[in-house]
Parts: structure tokens; C-alpha cells; sequence
């Protein structure tokens, strides 16, 4: 082969050469990228403009959550109606209903006013004598007993079980309360009611009356 003939066949394979570099780069801005296996000259590559949706990272989304301080409704959420107040209330004490050595008085609690109001929980309740002076320890309150919200609409009533055991069964020294005064849940203003069930404990020892949380009705 003679010495041209050399320097020519250098020369077409730098040529050749150039040309594949050429074709491995982006002649708009210079970077370089895979080649397009695809036989689509048009088509691009996964997450880029105008192509496919990009694969997976195989972890499940996460939708947005609720901006700070918001609340989720509940399906057991308590209607906001306010709680009845002692000057909308009148207050009674229903008979005795004795049975196994016990006395068992309703007290009542009705809606006197014109608007729906709500009572939860246990009552106040003092015994006292005809100056308004406590005779008694203060009843004590059932255990074991859930409390609700029970909801009134004028007229509507609610009670709470007191009971205790016949003084006479335990032998304790007794009083007779000239009046019981009621305070219903959350307030202040107790309403007094005459007291007509006879002798109560004085001893706070035994046969001390208990009173339960409300619940709806009259204790009939």
C-alpha cells in the first residue's frame, strides 16, 4: 500500500468517527443522552415533556392531610345546645319506692323555660334544715354508672336516683332535713325543695344516700 493510500483511509475513519460523535449529542444545549431504542424517532423518554408518566417508585401516595387546627367531623358528635341553668329548671322530689330494705326518691329535674337545654351528669344535693344549714354529710355518688347528656325541650324532664338504706335496718342516729336544696350539674344556684321522706342518716357511717347521674323520664 503506498504512503497516500494510508494517509486516505486515516482520514475517512476520523471522518467516520466525527460523525458517530455528533450523533451523541443534543446539538440545542449539548448534554448528552441515552440513544432512542424505541424505533419512534418522535418519541421521548419517561417524565420528560410529552412522554409517558414516569415509573413508580413502588410507595403508596400520601394523600394531603388537613391543615393544622382542623377538626374532622365525628358521628358522634354532641349537638352544641347549651346546658339548662337553675332559673330555667324546677326541681320536685318524687315518692318513696322501698325494696330490699332501701328508700328510693326520684329527683327531678324539669325545663321551665321556652328553649332546649341539656343537663349531664349528677345533681348537687344537700339536706338541710329550715335556716338552710346542712344536717348531713353530703351524699355520696354511684360508681359504675355512665353519664349522658340528656336533652330537654320545654317540659321535658330528667332524673337522678337517690337512695339509701332504711336507718332503721342500720341502727345510726338520724334527722329529719326540713328541705333538700338541688344543684343541677355545672351550676351554682341550688333550688330548694321540702324534704317529706322522713329520717335520714346524720353519721356518714352507714346509710348514706347515694344519687345517680341523670337520665331521661321522670323515675315513674
Amino acid at each position: 500500500m503506498t504512503r497516500r493510500r494510508v494517509m486516505l483511509a486515516a482520514l475517512v475513519c476520523c471522518t467516520a468517527l466525527a460523525s458517530a460523535l455528533t450523533g451523541c449529542t443534543n446539538p440545542d444545549t449539548g448534554s448528552s443522552r441515552a440513544p432512542n431504542n424505541s424505533g419512534n424517532p418522535s418519541a421521548t423518554r419517561a417524565g420528560e415533556p410529552g412522554g409517558a408518566p414516569a415509573r413508580s417508585s413502588g410507595r403508596p401516595m400520601t394523600p394531603p392531610s388537613a391543615g393544622a387546627g382542623s377538626a374532622m367531623p365525628s358521628a358522634t358528635q354532641v349537638p352544641a345546645t347549651s346546658r339548662c341553668h337553675s332559673s330555667e329548671l324546677r326541681a320536685s322530689i318524687g315518692p318513696d319506692h322501698p325494696g330490699a330494705g332501701q328508700k328510693n326518691f326520684a329527683i327531678i329535674l324539669t325545663n321551665g323555660s321556652h328553649r332546649t337545654c341539656t343537663v349531664y351528669g349528677f345533681p348537687g344535693v344537700a339536706f338541710v334544715n329550715s335556716t338552710g344549714e346542712a344536717v348531713t354529710p353530703d351524699p355520696e355518688r354511684t360508681s359504675g354508672q355512665e353519664k349522658r347528656i340528656v336533652t330537654l325541650a320545654p317540659g321535658a324532664s330528667a332524673w337522678s336516683a337517690l337512695a339509701f338504706t332504711n336507718p332503721a335496718l342500720t341502727g345510726v342516729t338520724t334527722v329529719i332535713p326540713a328541705a333538700v336544696l338541688v344543684t343541677p350539674p355545672d351550676e351554682t344556684t341550688s333550688i330548694r325543695v321540702r324534704w317529706t321522706g322522713g329520717k335520714v342518716s346524720n353519721t356518714g357511717k352507714a346509710s348514706v344516700p347515694q344519687v345517680s347521674p341523670f337520665r331521661p323520664g321522670d323515675g315513674g
